[in-house]
């Protein structure tokens, strides 16, 4: 996630030849973060900052740090690189300690140093910065290295961010932090990994462990699956009677969504419907559907009927300020209904709805998508990004999903499926969870296999939306990033410890992929070994 950052006035001033050594450039299509960016107490700090010799010929050209992900672009420099000493802090410019204070502590500690606000570096210092707003693309960075100290800017607080996690990796891999430019950025704004938490439990503790490694791979996005035929995992005040044991308390969520905050990770909830409702129909049996020989379709609420509308949006309502982040999920996958082949014959009462809502030739498939409008409605006015899953999204009916959802696809096996292409020729907004590649499911049902993360390193871009075939890279702009997805269907085949060891990897190469696709240029052996220093 990508907080707001606060505007400050910048004030033009000076810069001296010392000061020039430490401009930060960022990535090659935007502008150039200048010194006049900066306040005039960190432009004055640069003027009068002691002065360090230059390197001498001795130093042999730098090598770009060894970080996953790596960085897009290093320009090398002569010189001894730097590395944390005693006495040496991390510094946030002079205007801009209300919005990197977070990050500078943050890095002073994991690096054992000292942490000051508003003063001029010292050799040996890490000092944090931001440019002007327009200096680059969000999430982007620049990190250089030069008379003893380092210069981290951005544009915005996560590139800062990120650029700290950079510097981090650069100290873990080799020691020190080379000589030189870092000039880097995201390919896609969107990376993550998707928990199903519904059908396994796994403690506010786990979780936190995951979005502390997701923030050293520069991923963003933690998508939470609360709800699931299985249970309903998070505590609700509205619906109390839905809520299974264990669960997380609104306490430990608030926790969760806290932290994810401070490392710019937005938490995506996922209250899945029409389908995956079993744990409400337990609750409330009289709104399951049933076919037109009265037997109940499992996990399927009957959208034919109001009262299954009115629960789920007050579920909805409760949870929309117990996740503040920017986006949300309506699910829509795999509603029963609709995998067979002839919905309106065995669903007489959702096809006559249909048809009272939508014309004469209205199908099954349209009330779902009126139901997908209407969910989405409710949480429009939250002003978050709305998403669902690819099979939620259907051709050639009366009703058409609102063009402002973004289709999550994961799968072409469903019968009807539509290919990529369908979604991207629409106009859609796509985000890979390619269930080739992406789709660790616990036990191996259904003919899935762990994915590993050699598979992903080697094979996989954000264009191979479906099976193994890339997408024309004409559409590349659509496809908003990727989620890495953990799917506990056989809940008991792993316990949390063996799915942390199971993900790191593939994870690794997510981040890798969604950060540069470009082929990498370390070996996958090089890879593991360096994501085991890491």
């Amino acid at each position: 996630m990508t907080r707001e950052p606060r505007q400050h006035r910048r004030v033009h001033a000076n810069a001296t030849a010392t000061a020039a050594v430490l401009v930060t450039l960022v990535l090659p299509a935007c502008t150039t973060a200048s010194d006049g960016a900066r306040s005039p107490a960190s432009a004055g700090a640069a003027t009068t900052a002691p002065a360090a010799p230059s390197p001498t010929p001795s130093h042999p050209l730098s090598t770009a740090p060894r970080t996953v992900p790596a960085v897009r672009e290093f320009a090398p420099a002569r010189g001894p690189g730097w590395k944390p000493a005693p006495g040496a802090r991390v510094v946030v410019a002079a205007g801009d300690t209300d919005t990197l204070s977070d990050e500078a502590r943050l890095l002073a500690g994991e690096l054992g140093m000292g942490f000051a606000d508003a003063q001029a570096p010292r050799r040996g210092d890490v000092q944090l910065a931001l440019g002007a707003p327009d200096s680059g693309k969000p999430e982007s960075y620049g990190l250089t290295v030069g008379n003893g100290q380092v210069r981290i800017t951005a544009p915005d607080e996560a590139g800062v961010f990120y650029g700290t996690r950079t510097l981090k990796q650069a100290v873990r891999s080799a020691g020190s932090a080379p000589e030189g430019t870092v000039r880097d950025g995201p390919d896609r704004p969107q990376r993550g990994l998707n928990l199903d938490i519904a059908r396994k439990y796994f403690t506010p503790g786990w979780i936190e462990a995951r979005l502390r490694e997701m923030a050293d791979l520069k991923l963003n996005e933690l998508g939470l699956h609360l709800s699931d035929d299985q249970a309903f995992r998070v505590e609700s005040e509205s619906h109390p009677e839905i809520v299974s044991t264990p669960h997380l308390t609104k306490a430990e969520v608030r926790r969760i969504t806290a932290l994810a905050a401070s490392l710019h990770i937005t938490v995506v909830p996922e209250i899945d419907s029409p389908g995956h409702l079993g744990a409400v129909i337990r609750a409330h049996p009289g709104l399951q559907l049933r076919d037109v020989q009265g037997r109940a379709v499992r996990g399927a609420v009957d959208i034919s009927d109001p009262a299954a509308a009115r629960l789920v949006d007050e579920l909805l309502r409760e949870y929309l300020p117990l996740f503040p982040g920017g986006a949300w999920h309506l699910g829509a996958d795999e509603y029963q209904a609709l995998v067979v082949r002839d919905p309106e014959a065995s669903f007489p009462q959702l096809a006559g709805a249909a048809r009272e809502r939508y014309g004469p030739t209205a199908r099954v498939q349209d009330l779902a998508t009126g139901w997908l409008n209407d969910r989405a409605e409710v949480v429009r006015p939250s002003g978050k990004a709305l998403k669902a899953w690819n099979d939620g999204f259907f051709a050639g009916g009366a009703a058409r999903a609102a063009g402002d959802i973004q289709a999550e696809y994961w799968t072409g096996k469903e019968l009807g499926a539509r290919p990529p292409l369908e979604y991207l020729r629409e106009g859609r907004r796509v985000v890979n969870l390619n269930d080739e590649y992406l789709y660790y499911v616990l036990g191996e049902p259904n003919r899935f296999v762990y994915p590993t993360g050699r598979r992903i390193y080697e094979q996989w871009t954000p264009l191979v939306l479906r099976g193994t075939t890339a997408v024309p890279a004409r559409y590349g702009g659509q496809i908003l990033g990727a989620r890495f997805a953990v799917w506990c269907d056989l809940a008991g085949a792993q316990t949390p410890a063996q799915v942390a060891a199971g993900i790191r990897l593939p994870l690794a190469a997510l981040a890798q992929k969604v950060w540069d696709p470009r082929p990498p240029k370390l070996s996958w052996t090089e890879f593991t070994a360096l994501a085991g220093r890491l």
